[in-house]
C-alpha cells in the first residue's frame, strides 16, 4: 500500500523533510532511486539528454561500488546525487547504529549532502539525526513504477495528473521498474517539455545562490 500523492497533512507532519520545491515557475525534479545500473541508467541518461533535462539520482552504494563508470556517466551529465544507503536499508526494520553507519558508507562515495530512505521509511530517531547531516528528501508524487500490480499506463497517469509545479517525481532506475520507464519516462518528459516545464536536479536552487554570491 502507498500513496501516489503525498498529503498535505503528512507533509506537515514533517516540516523538516523537503517534499516539494515551493515555486510558481514550470518546472519539475525527476528523481531516480536505487541505481546505478549499467542496465538501466545509461537509457535514463539518453532519455534526459534528448530534452536537456537535469534529475536527482539517489544511489545505493553497492551499487557505485560495482558500477563506479556508471555513476561516472551520471556526474559528467550534470545531475545531482543523493545517498539511498549503502544496501538499501529499510529503516523500520534497522537497528539505528546499523542504519547511520550504512548510510555513512554511502555518503564517502558520494559527498552528498542529499539523502533519501529506501521506501521512505524511517524511525523518529533516525530521522533527526540524520537531519543534522543531511537534506532529507521525499516526494510529492509517486510514479509507482516499482509496484508489479499496475500497468504502465495507470504509472503514466499517476505522474501526468499528479506532477506539477515544483514537485518532486519518484522514479526507479532498477532492472524491477525497467519495463514500466520505458513506456512512462519518455511520454513524462514530452508532455511537460510540450507544457512549457524545465526539469531541474535538487541542487539546482544552492548553486544558484553560491553563483549570485560570487
Amino acid at each position: 500500500m502507498y500513496l501516489v500523492k503525498t498529503p498535505q497533512f503528512i507533509q506537515k507532519l514533517f516540516p523538516n523533510f523537503i517534499w516539494r520545491m515551493p515555486t510558481e515557475e514550470k518546472v519539475l525534479h525527476l528523481t531516480f532511486d536505487d541505481g546505478p545500473i549499467p542496465e538501466v541508467t545509461p537509457w535514463v541518461l539518453e532519455q534526459l539528454a534528448q530534452y536537456r533535462a537535469k534529475a536527482t539520482f539517489f544511489c545505493v552504494g553497492d551499487n557505485i561500488r560495482k558500477h563506479p563508470d556508471v555513476l561516472d556517466m551520471v556526474r559528467r551529465a550534470g545531475h545531482a546525487l543523493g545517498n539511498h544507503t549503502f544496501n538499501h536499508l529499510n529503516g523500520w526494520l534497522t537497528d539505528n547504529v546499523k542504519y547511520f553507519l550504512n548510510v555513512r558508507r554511502c555518503a564517502q562515495a558520494l559527498h552528498s549532502s542529499l539523502f533519501r530512505p529506501p521506501y521512505g521509511r524511517m524511525k523518529p530517531r533516525q530521522g533527526e539525526f540524520l537531519q543534522r547531516h543531511y537534506r532529507l528528501v521525499m516526494w510529492d508524487v509517486l510514479s509507482g513504477d516499482f509496484d508489479p500490480d499496475i500497468s504502465a499506463e495507470q504509472c503514466l497517469e499517476n505522474v501526468l495528473e499528479n506532477a506539477k509545479q515544483g514537485s518532486i517525481v519518484v522514479f526507479h532506475d532498477s532492472l524491477k521498474a525497467f519495463e514500466k520507464l520505458k513506456f512512462v519516462l519518455p511520454k513524462v518528459l514530452a508532455h511537460f517539455a510540450e507544457q512549457g516545464y524545465r526539469f531541474a536536479h535538487l541542487e539546482e536552487e544552492q548553486e544558484q545562490r553560491l553563483l549570485a554570491v560570487a
